[in-house]
């Protein structure tokens, strides 16, 4: 089975690394030292698992949808309910990690990027906690999209900034929090919200997510006295899915990630990176992005704010050329179906981006020829969502 550890230099296979300007090499260097100490030092990480517990409501519970279940007919779908988690989606797990990590590194400025804005929000929710000044940079038409995302971070302190250039998405948002960085480098400290970025970033906040992958094995055998048959999540950066794959890479089950598959296989009309992309360097690390032929960054789509990046996680990109991790995708119109299903059949709003994750397992389920046990990894709440569905579904 595949073993997915990067090397010194943060590659899996050929593909993460730290391809950034000089001037972040040496903090990087600085990141990689702070987050070994941090690591070995008793203090914070009993602080972090505290708040995990006290704060954010860790454990999460997983939860048998048995209407949902039913109703497909040979599947026993459970969810794993990161929709419950303080600010309802998975990203508070790595933004309470990396923001003590900044503490411990004596930073004071937190800056970050965000699409959905579940990130930004959990960013601000962690500053605001230890008392640290918050900057978010969001992309216009995310801004647009998740309006009540941006509330929620200005009424905890944060400072928005809009991102007019690009595609004024994710990928440009990052691009902005970026260059912030390299002109603030010895006061700031840059929150990445998913496992994209350079080396040690995408091992860093796979190492904070992947509580909800040792929660779900031991939850699940509790429940069903064994490993799940298949594990489902969707993939945007790849957060959520590294976190509940990684617990569970040696173990003889299937991994499925489901990308955006938006309004169809024309490029700018999904996100589907893994499906779809090429090997490139986006955003300090190499991994599949989603380019045309002169490595140009492409526009991208989805119904779901939180899934159009042009890139992904350079370990999914591994576990992909490796075959350990299915990678496929669903379209808007398979989502807000989904969303539908679950709203009307399980008393559960989820959020659009795992509604995609949702859409693959129902799919599964109504084709399956026997029962198959199958867990999804319900990764946020939908109500950020409701005025893109409204009319939709």
């Amino acid at each position: 089975m595949t073993i997915s550890l990067p090397d010194q230099q943060g590659h899996w296979g050929q593909f993460g690394g730290k391809y950034v300007p000089d001037t972040l090499m040496t903090a990087l260097d600085e990141l990689i030292e702070a987050y070994a100490d941090f690591q070995k030092n008793a203090t914070f990480q009993a602080i972090l698992l505290k708040q995990l517990k006290d704060y954010v409501g860790r454990p999460t519970p997983i939860y048998h949808a048995q209407k949902l279940s039913k109703l497909l007919g040979k599947a026993t779908i459970y969810f794993k309910r990161e929709d419950l988690a303080h600010t309802g989606a998975h990203k508070i797990n790595n933004t309470l990690g990396q923001i003590l990590l900044a503490k411990h590194m004596g930073k004071n400025r937190i800056i970050a990027e965000t699409g959905a804005g579940q990130h930004g929000v959990a960013t601000a929710t962690a500053c605001a906690l230890h008392g640290l000044e918050c900057v978010v940079y969001m992309g216009a038409e995310d801004i647009a999209r998740q309006r009540m995302n941006v509330f929620r971070m200005e009424l905890m302190g944060a400072r928005v900034i809009p991102v007019e250039a690009g595609s004024k998405t994710l990928k440009d948002a990052i691009n902005e929090a970026i260059r912030d960085w390299v002109t603030n480098v010895d006061n700031t400290y840059y929150c990445i919200g998913s496992v994209v970025g350079p080396h040690p970033y995408p091992m860093m906040v796979r190492d904070f997510q992947k509580i909800i992958g040792e929660e779900a094995r031991n939850q699940i055998k509790k429940e069903e006295g064994q490993l799940p048959d298949v594990i489902v999540a969707c993939v945007g950066g790849g957060s959520n899915a590294i976190g509940i794959f990684y617990p569970f890479l040696q173990d003889e089950i299937e991994m499925v990630g489901v990308e955006a598959g938006g309004e169809g296989i024309e490029p700018g009309r999904h996100g589907a990176t893994l499906c779809h992309g090429k090997v490139g360097v986006l955003h300090g690390a190499m991994s599949y992005l989603l380019q045309d032929d002169d490595g140009q960054i492409l526009p991208t789509h989805s119904v779901s704010a939180g899934l159009d990046y042009s890139g992904v996680g350079p370990e999914h990109a591994y576990l992909r050329d490796t075959k350990r991790v299915h990678y496929t995708s669903v379209s808007d119109e398979q989502a807000l179906e989904a969303f539908r299903l679950v709203s009307e059949n399980e008393g559960i709003l989820p959020a659009l981006e795992s509604s995609h994750a949702l859409a693959y397992a129902i799919k599964m389920a109504r084709s399956a020829s026997e029962n198959r046990l199958i867990l999804v990894n319900l990764s946020g709440r939908g109500d950020k969502d409701l005025d893109i569905v409204e009319g939709l579904v």
